[in-house]
């Protein structure tokens, strides 16, 4: 595909992307909020009809009073408003935009042969295979262990506790096979089709189940509820960890880490105890304990990642081209002998990754900054470290650039 085409094909799918994803996790973190703020209605026609909790709230200039029934309302109206859409296009425009960036460009971004050499088929499949088979695998574990002995559902800890060490498997063995960015990407997705597949599987045909035995005066099994419960709790806590690890594909210094495993690991518990403690702040509950692991868990990875300084005095050879690091300002004839070496295989007068071109000196300091972010901030170029380039290059060019 053309560049220019497709960095409008990135940008609309991007874009679309976060719209509906907006729209999924803010409807979805209403209702968790929602559920855990209702109070029985003290009015006695409310409890009349049936309702179990209900809540005063004033927002846009304007009062609202929703309120939650215990099975249904005595009339149940003809009009109602779905909530899944929202769920299907968030993981549909995620899937095209993997599929543009990734699968149909897996030699570039799916596969770093530093990490597993194979062919670009066997990594789609492969990565195709962690999406589905991580929820067939969620999906059997809340079938087995997500219930009470009574039969009913339940036992959230368990379950949860049994995700985490499958994804904790997962992130250990993405990032054996993949580039360490499409590593990250795919075990967010992972969770991602999780979150999508109990919309569609479990809470809306749940919900239909529901609403089609009310209209015909059947019994209503309050199975079909319970699970929709689950799967919705489980899905608020996967919400967080999902957005870091998408998030963490804009940061090289994360996912080009050698032990990357061990920092994915660590951001998703992350995101999970941050939604947990939202969750029991709902419920009036202060647990700052959580906070404070959050805080040491990041501050941990904050140390555990901070870049190896380079010795002032160092002497190393770019390809065996002479000394590159040495104390002071680098020279630009330095810089340029880098930059030839290890970016413009790809930044030429006939390449030009995002419209950078790095083929004379004039242009090497006209994207001097985009140098400096992106090879030695981020550490995300060369992509997948495609031409080798050492930390003591990334540390001339940062040298380089703070001394210009």
């Amino acid at each position: 595909m053309d560049s220019y085409l497709f960095d409008w094909a990135n940008l609309l799918l991007r874009w679309l992307h976060v719209i509906v994803g907006i729209a999924w996790i803010g409807a979805s973190f209403y209702f968790v909020w929602l559920d855990n703020h209702l109070v029985p209605p003290a009015s006695e026609d409310l409890k009349a009809k049936g309702v179990g909790g209900e809540l005063w709230a004033v927002h846009g200039g304007g009062f609202y009073n929703p309120q939650k029934y215990l099975v249904a309302p005595a009339h149940l109206p003809q009009q109602l408003h779905w909530f899944y859409w929202e769920s299907y296009w968030t993981w549909m425009s995620g899937f095209a935009l993997f599929a543009v960036l990734y699968l149909f460009q897996a030699d570039t971004y799916l596969i770093d042969k530093r990490v597993h050499d194979w062919s670009a088929s066997a990594a789609v499949t492969t990565a195709l295979g962690f999406l589905v088979g991580g929820w067939l695998v969620y999906d059997q574990i809340c079938r087995r262990f997500g219930h009470r002995r009574d039969g009913s559902v339940g036992n959230d800890g368990r379950v949860l506790g049994c995700i985490a060490v499958v994804m904790a498997l997962a992130a250990w063995g993405a990032c054996q096979l993949f580039s360490g960015r499409a590593a990250f990407l795919i075990v967010g997705a992972m969770l991602a089709t999780m979150m999508s597949a109990n919309v569609l599987f479990w809470i809306i045909p749940g919900q239909k189940q529901v609403i089609a035995d009310l209209r015909a005066g059947r019994p209503v099994d309050p199975i079909h509820g319970q699970r929709g419960k689950q799967r919705s709790v489980h899905n608020t806590y996967f919400t967080l960890p999902v957005l870091l690890a998408m998030l963490s594909n804009h940061y090289g210094m994360l996912y080009s880490h050698p032990r990357n495993w061990p920092v994915l690991i660590a951001l998703m518990v992350v995101g999970a105890l941050v939604r947990t403690w939202f969750v029991k702040r709902h419920k009036g509950v202060n647990a700052w304990p959580l906070l404070v692991v959050v805080a040491g868990v990041l501050i941990g990875l904050i140390v555990a990642l901070r870049p190896t300084p380079v010795a002032s005095g160092a002497v190393s050879t770019a390809g065996g081209g002479g000394a590159v690091a040495e104390a002071g300002v680098p020279s630009f004839d330095q810089v340029r002998r880098i930059v030839e070496q290890r970016c413009q295989a790809c930044h030429n007068a006939a390449l030009a990754p995002k419209r950078v071109q790095l083929h004379t000196p004039a242009l090497i300091e006209q994207h001097a900054q985009d140098i400096y972010q992106q090879a030695v901030v981020q550490k995300a170029m060369p992509l997948n470290n495609a031409t080798g380039i050492t930390e003591e290059e990334r540390a001339v060019l940062g040298r380089w650039f703070q001394g210009r």
